[in-house]
């Protein structure tokens, strides 16, 4: 039985935690104060602002990072999930190490470049590789690729899905709902001034879930060059897709000869050695990746079929890099995906979130909370909402974003470093125990007996 919720108090309670971790961190709010000088909103990137203040990191080791205050924490957000190794991981330090002692920078090809583009081809089930710095700019060139091979401009995205800061994706990303139209003919809505107005008309919202809704668009549009999608939601906490669903994508899109483009940037060797590709088994016309691929290097790429990444090698389609291929990155790349990212590491990541998820549970089952758990391997999440989230829409309207933030609050307090913001979505790496896991659900316990207990 669901308990029901105070409002008032999780607002108290939210009040309270916010000035306990005004308190416990002195100098990252002294930090904050000074880098808003010189950093608009005293960050390098606007995913990590976040109130009451940012935490500032000075130094990270396996499962634990230490902030500037000298405060130690689990560390659930691992980069947004690019540190599934864990922080200095001393097969990926000493590649690192080395490459460091014998140039960092050539502008050049290497050994290293071909390995790590052989074991990509090899794990995504597409013959070809480009390297990018950037999930941005994998997603950037895709999409490139796409319009040209195509000769079509129009491109649909998933309505509430991120993918990079380009012009032709930061559309519909969290649009509000007063915005966004009817579900059955989502309106595209800018993420940010500075949008050319043609661009955001020729990139067209749809939901997630929804084949049918595809389907009827194709047959009624001939303009359309791709559908970019991750084959999880993640920018709603996590949506899985439901059965069948990404084969209808690929039927269609094959039917009407649209690109699919899987953006694995936040998947890719997270829930499985080959990301979703092999997870799902449907194999998109282009995949894009980056963040844990990158062992904590910047790297992405574009993984594609031979046909259409005979664009770039006739240089119909230019992609260009002077950081593409860099010798920290691929010396990074090569070590996480030759010796550390192996059958054993799956399998660790398998039993932790089978650990963590059943402890949340029965937390949640415990205390009556209107919440449930989703995750796969190095992902996961809890969605504070008694009804299924599907979708955009679902989540918007249906998700207890008030609890998300306290809980959020509750685990920095703790002693848990969270994903920054509400999402409440977790990043495991290798290096997380089940000591780790039980840390993680007590500070979840005790948010969930607080919201409840008052109730």
């Amino acid at each position: 039985m669901r308990s029901p919720i105070d409002r008032a108090a999780v607002e108290r309670l939210t009040a309270q935690r916010a000035a306990k971790l005004r308190a416990r961190s002195p100098r990252s709010r002294a930090l904050f104060e000074r880098a808003r000088l010189v950093m608009p909103q005293g960050v390098p990137s606007s995913f990590q602002a976040v109130e009451p203040h940012p935490i500032y990191i000075e130094r990270g080791l396996g499962s634990r990072i230490t902030d500037v205050d000298g405060n130690e924490y689990l560390d659930c957000h691992n980069g947004f999930g690019a540190i599934v190794a864990g922080h200095g991981n001393p097969v990926i330090a000493r590649a690192i190490a080395a490459a460091a002692a014998t140039g960092t920078q050539f502008a050049a090809p290497s050994l290293a470049s071909v390995e790590v583009a052989e074991e990509l081809a090899r794990r995504f089930r597409l013959p070809r590789v480009r390297f990018t710095n950037s999930g941005t700019e994998a997603t950037l060139d895709a999409i490139r690729l796409a319009r040209a091979f195509t000769g079509k401009d129009v491109i649909l995205k998933i309505e509430g899905s991120y993918h990079g800061h380009h012009g032709a994706v930061m559309v519909s990303v969290h649009p509000p709902l007063e915005l966004a139209g009817p579900r059955a003919e989502p309106r595209p809505v800018p993420f940010s001034d500075g949008l050319l107005a043609g661009e955001v008309a020729r990139t067209v919202p749809i939901p997630f879930n929804d084949a049918d809704h595809l389907r009827r668009l194709l047959e009624a549009r001939r303009d359309v060059a791709a559908l970019i999608v991750e084959p999880i939601m993640m920018n709603i906490g996590i949506v899985m897709p439901e059965p069948g669903y990404l084969a209808a994508l690929r039927e269609l899109t094959a039917r009407h000869g649209v690109v699919l483009i899987y953006d694995e940037v936040k998947t890719a060797i997270t829930i499985a050695a080959g990301g979703g590709v092999e997870h799902f088994g449907v194999v998109p016309d282009l995949v894009c990746v980056a963040k844990a691929v990158g062992g904590g290097t910047p790297l992405g790429a574009v993984i594609g079929s031979a046909e259409i990444m005979e664009l770039i090698a006739t240089s119909r389609v230019k992609q260009l890099g002077t950081f593409n291929g860099n010798a920290l990155a691929m010396a990074a790349a090569r070590a996480t995906l030759l010796e550390v990212m192996d059958g054993a590491a799956y399998a660790r990541l398998e039993r932790a979130d089978a650990y963590l998820r059943a402890k949340l549970d029965a937390i949640i089952d415990r205390h009556g909370l209107p919440a449930y758990t989703v995750g796969l391997r190095a992902k996961g999440c809890v969605v504070f909402s008694d009804r299924p989230i599907v979708d955009y829409r679902s989540w918007a309207m249906y998700l207890e974003e008030d609890l998300n933030r306290l809980a959020w609050l509750y685990h920095l307090t703790s002693g848990v470093y969270m994903t920054p913001g509400g999402d409440e979505q977790w990043n495991l790496a290798l290096t997380h125990t089940e000591r780790d896991l039980d840390a993680f659900a007590d500070a979840f316990e005790e948010f969930a007996r607080d919201v409840t207990r008052s109730a």
